[in-house]
């Protein structure tokens, strides 16, 4: 690896599998202190285990705003600075405008986008005392193209993204950047659950057929660590999209 995140001090919420697990294991591996955070304590903390000593596991509900500040207080006595956040963790629930509850609307959107509210907060204040950062907040596809059994989870990453804009140009005087990145189809644990049953995921990769809709979190995890990185220092309130060319195709 090229350790392009060397020394850097930085935060991957919901780390603990899919997207999340790929992204601690690549800015590891380019050289950052990473805090993993997750409800998952099991897997985060195995994960770390395995890291070594580069990742740090800390149980968080993304959802409650007290968690972020014992997140900020650990790093201000542990770190002293906060160099990136990756706003990741999140949930997946199909509902069309028909059936989604108001139940379900309030718990993605208290989840997906509340979570990143408050983390683009936190790391705006660590951040401003120090010399700067980088924020990569995961959005969706979902968020720019219309998907009828979705309606709550399109709108909580529509909700992200327009998020995004607006830290972006809040950051640019204290050199914060903060950019979006609009996945679809990758494959993880959470969304290997919604395929059909007898459909077989891994048939529907890239690897496959570069046609087909599926990329891999390690595909993700590659932009995120891009943007993070200071290659990406000029690169500030973008949606990057990283969909295999669905959204064009289907124009």
């Amino acid at each position: 690896m090229s350790e392009r995140l060397q020394g850097k001090v930085a935060v991957v919420t919901g780390g603990a599998s899919g997207m999340g697990a790929s992204a601690v294991r690549r800015f590891a591996a380019e050289g950052a202190r990473v805090l993993l955070t997750d409800l998952n304590v099991e897997a985060g903390q195995r994960l770390a285990d395995e890291l070594g000593e580069a990742v740090t596991f800390i149980g968080q509900d993304v959802s409650d705003a007290q968690s972020w500040q014992t997140l900020a207080a650990h790093i201000e006595a542990q770190h002293g600075r906060l160099d990136v956040l990756v706003n990741n963790a999140g949930i997946l629930k199909a509902g069309s405008v028909e059936d989604t509850t108001l139940e379900d609307w309030q718990r993605l959107m208290r989840v997906n986008a509340e979570s990143v509210f408050l983390g683009c907060q936190t790391a705006v204040a660590l951040m401003k005392r120090g010399a700067g950062g980088a924020i990569v907040n995961l959005a969706s596809i979902t968020s720019m193209a219309g998907k009828p059994d979705y309606l709550a989870y399109s709108a909580s990453k529509g909700a992200i993204a327009a998020l995004t804009r607006s830290v972006a140009a809040f950051g640019r005087p204290f050199r914060i950047r903060c950019n979006s990145v609009h996945p679809d189809g990758v494959l993880t644990p959470m969304t290997r659950a919604v395929y059909p049953a007898g459909v077989d995921p891994e048939q529907l990769t890239i690897d496959a057929n570069p046609m087909n809709r599926a990329c891999r979190a390690e595909d993700v995890a590659n932009a995120i660590v891009f943007l993070a990185s200071d290659e990406a220092r000029a690169i500030n309130g973008i949606e990057l999209r990283i969909d295999s060319g669905q959204f064009v195709m289907s124009i």
